[in-house]
C-alpha cells in the first residue's frame, strides 16, 4: 500500500498532503534555523562525513558506509562510525560497541558495520555524544555517520547522499504523502550523490550492490547461492524487493518470499516456522546479525558489497582523506 502511495500509482497520497505540508514546513524551518544562526551546530575536532539520504526506506546506505570505512582504513586512517542506533535500546548512551554488543542494544546496522569493518562504532540519539565518545576513547582521525543528513545539530565537512536509482524520489512529496525527508533540490548542496542501481544522472556516481557467496550462519561455510536447494527467502530491510531481485539475478528461484518490516525483531520460533524439513532459509546480512545466537543449520545469508567505478571512488576517497591531514585537524570544540 505505502509503496503505491509513495510511487504515485495511488492517488490516496492526496489525502495526506496537509500532513506533508506541515512536515515540510517544520523540516525547512529547522534547517534554516541553523543556516541563519538561530541555532548553532556543534563542530567536532575531526572531520565528519555524512552518509545519508533524502527518502525513507532502504536505499543502500549501509553498504556505502561499509565501503567508505574500509576504503579509508586502507589509507591508514582510524575511522569512527556514529549512528542513532535505530531499533536498539541501550541502558546508557553513548554506547560504544564491543564484541558482545547485541542488536537489541545498538540496532542492526551499527552491529553490522562493526562486524564488517572492525571500526570504532558508537550510537546515541544525540550524535554529538557518540562523536565525543569516539574522539575521547578511540583516537579516531575521521568520523563517518550512518544517516544523519537531516541532523543539522552536527556540523559536517562532507555530505554524501545515496539515491535509489530505480525508485528515485517517488511522487516527490514529503512524508507521509511521499517518501521525501527533504526535497530533491537539497542535492544541489551536497558533496556527492551515489546512485544505487537504475540509471545515474549526470554528475551522480553510479553504484551497484555486488553479492558474494552465501554464508551459513552456524558453520561459516560459503557457497554460491544458486547451489542452495529449496530456498525460502526472507528480508527485513527498507526495500525487500531489492533483495529478492538480487536472488533472482543470482539464479535463485525461492519457493516463497517473506518480507518483514525494516529493523524487525525476530524470534527463533517465528523464523523456524518459515521452512519445513529439507528447505533452506536465505536472508540478508542485516537480518543475520540479529539471529546468530539462535540460528539453525539451514539458515544462510547473502552478503553484498557496494561497488563504484574505480576512478570515481578514488576521487571521492582522496578528497575525504585530504581532510584528515594533521594540518587540517581542529582544536577540540566545547
Amino acid at each position: 500500500m505505502i509503496e503505491n502511495i509513495w510511487s504515485g500509482r495511488s492517488r490516496l497520497y492526496l489525502l495526506l498532503l496537509p500532513l506533508s505540508l506541515l512536515y515540510g514546513l517544520v523540516s525547512n524551518l529547522l534547517r534554516l534555523s541553523y543556516r541563519w544562526g538561530w541555532r548553532k551546530a556543534w563542530r567536532a575536532p575531526v572531520p565528519v562525513v555524512i552518509v545519508g539520504n533524502l527518502t525513507a526506506g532502504g536505499n543502500g546506505k549501509t553498504p556505502v558506509v561499509i565501503w567508505l570505512v574500509q576504503a579509508l582504513q586502507q589509507r591508514g586512517l582510524r575511522v569512527g562510525v556514529v549512528s542513532r542506533g535505530y531499533g536498539g535500546k541501550a541502558e546508557h548512551y553513548p554506547l560504544v560497541l564491543g564484541p558482545e554488543t547485541t542488536t537489541t542494544e545498538a540496532g542492526d546496522e551499527p552491529v553490522l558495520i562493526y562486524q564488517r569493518t572492525g571500526a570504532a562504532v558508537a550510537v546515541a540519539p544525540v550524535r554529538r555524544q557518540a562523536v565525543e565518545a569516539l574522539v575521547r576513547g578511540s583516537g579516531v582521525d575521521i568520523i563517518v555517520t550512518d544517516d544523519g543528513l537531516q541532523h543539522y545539530a552536527l556540523a559536517r565537512d562532507i555530505e554524501i547522499v545515496v539515491v535509489d536509482g530505480e525508485r528515485r524520489f517517488g511522487n516527490g512529496w514529503w512524508l507521509p504523502a511521499g517518501p521525501m525527508r527533504e526535497r530533491a533540490g537539497r542535492l544541489k548542496g551536497v558533496t556527492a550523490v551515489i546512485t544505487n542501481g537504475g540509471t545515474a544522472l549526470p554528475g551522480e556516481l553510479a553504484m551497484k550492490l555486488v553479492p558474494g557467496q552465501a554464508v551459513n550462519l552456524l558453520s561459516g561455510l560459503r557457497q554460491p547461492a544458486a547451489e542452495l536447494e529449496n530456498v525460502v527467502a526472507m528480508a527485513g530491510i527498507g526495500h525487500p524487493p531489492r533483495f529478492f531481485n538480487t536472488l533472482q539475478q543470482q539464479g535463485v528461484v525461492p519457493l516463497k518470499q517473506v518480507a518483514f518490516a525494516d529493523h524487525q525483531n525476530y524470534s527463533a520460533e517465528r523464523l523456524q516456522s518459515l521452512t519445513t524439513p529439507g528447505q533452506t532459509l536465505l536472508m540478508t546480512e542485516k537480518d543475520a546479525v540479529k539471529v546468530r545466537t539462535f540460528a539453525a543449520e539451514n539458515w544462510w545469508y547473502l552478503p553484498v558489497d557496494a561497488s563504484l567505478p574505480a576512478s570515481d571512488a578514488e576521487t571521492l576517497v582522496a578528497a575525504i582523506t585530504a581532510l584528515s591531514s594533521p594540518q587540517r585537524r581542529r582544536p577540540s570544540a566545547r
